[in-house]
């Protein structure tokens, strides 16, 4: 099931019939959705400091659509972008990293203002509910590098704070597993016109229904003092 969402994306070209047709040979129902569900979770015990000015967050959990519209919806956030990290500028696109080759993550990149929300809070969304962080290597129905977890911390601060909150959640016992995200360094690189936005400019497509849209809901009960009902753009 590894290329399910390639399949789905290169038919949309095909049109609607081919998408349908994919989706009901291949895609659970969101009834079945069985690849998320919210962890209750602390508040990290350190965080950065709320300086004024915009601040920017880069995180990895599997694809960039889910992880694009959980954030969209959190206030405080200002824009989010899907794109690639970790690797090189020559091969950041979505040909090449879904072929598994370039050592590039699918991430997004949260533009947000830390007085209105904290870098360690955003952290909290991303392990509680945007994604399973106990899964290595894949998301769901997605198998293969590109679809780890990963923070990408963009100064020593953020770095410090991931990690100190990976070691506190670990400790806390609220997975199954150890949590399996990753450290990283790296460049972020925009994704493809085709792939900004995707939840808002196409909520029927099949994929979205299977595996995203319970997620923006998850997000909304969870942390309903932080939703958002206009996504950013």
């Amino acid at each position: 099931m590894a290329n399910i969402r390639k399949t789905i994306t290169s038919s949309i070209i095909g049109g609607a019939a081919a998408i349908a047709a994919i989706a009901a040979l291949t895609l659970p129902g969101p009834a079945t959705r069985a690849d998320a569900a919210v962890v209750v979770i602390p508040a990290p015990e350190i965080n950065v400091p709320r300086t004024g000015g915009t601040q920017v967050a880069v995180l990895a959990g599997g694809c960039f659509w889910g992880m694009e519209a959980v954030f969209q919806h959190v206030d405080g956030v200002q824009s989010v972008v899907s794109g690639y990290a970790g690797g090189s500028a020559a091969d950041a696109n979505y040909r090449d990293v879904s072929a598994e080759r370039t050592g590039h993550a699918e991430a997004i990149r949260i533009v947000y203002d830390p007085t209105e929300v904290s870098y360690g809070h955003l952290l909290r969304i991303f392990f509680a509910v945007a994604h399973d962080p106990t899964q290595v290597n894949r998301q769901g129905p997605d198998v293969g590098p590109s679809y780890r977890s990963a923070i990408f911390p963009q100064n020593a601060q953020q770095r410090q704070v991931a990690q100190r909150y990976i070691a506190q959640l670990n400790g806390t016992g609220r997975f199954p597993r150890t949590i399996a995200t990753r450290i990283e360094s790296g460049r972020f690189y925009e994704a493809e016109e085709e792939h900004q936005n995707f939840m808002n400019r196409n909520p029927r497509h099949p994929y979205i229904l299977a595996h995203d849209v319970e997620k923006v809901r998850d997000f909304r009960r969870a942390f309903p003092n932080d939703w958002r009902a206009t996504p950013a753009s």
